[in-house]
């Protein structure tokens, strides 16, 4: 899984990402950080190596999971971080509906849109996980 360059640098920014969000974040930036590398490694240990055509049916439960976690997280919690990342991780989940609904998205454009809505979701962590320790400097507690 990890043999190609890019593959290698996505991996080193989902660790230093989480790793930050352990680090630095408060309670819902661990939150997500540890629900996003579970995930991460659960799609890595259910996905095919061959592309398949048709509903990919472990990883869009893994991804609608994380959608339930994502919107569960800005229910709760007073941060705004997590709304975005509800809403990419509802692009992610409405690709794999266009599957299951039989529209054939290309191939090239449904991994497109999930990459890139798992790259926005770790930004807005970092994003998340930063303005809770300027927050916590701030105030004087760190």
């Amino acid at each position: 899984m990890f043999d190609t360059l890019p593959t290698q640098i996505g991996a080193g920014l989902t660790v230093l990402v989480v790793a930050f969000a352990f680090l630095k974040g408060d309670e819902p930036e661990r939150i997500g950080g540890g629900a996003y590398v579970l995930a991460w490694f659960a799609s890595l240990l259910v996905q095919g190596d061959g592309a398949t055509p048709g509903t990919q049916w472990g990883l869009m439960g893994i991804d609608l999971i994380m959608l339930g976690v994502w919107v569960a997280l800005a229910w709760k919690s007073r941060r705004s971080w997590p709304v975005w990342a509800s809403a990419l991780q509802s692009l992610v989940a409405m690709s794999h509906v266009l599957t299951l609904v039989d529209i054939r998205p290309p191939a090239s454009a449904f991994y497109a849109v999930i990459n890139l809505a798992s790259t926005g979701i770790l930004l807005v962590i970092a994003i998340g996980t930063f303005w809770a320790w300027q927050e916590r400097r701030a105030a004087g507690l760190e």
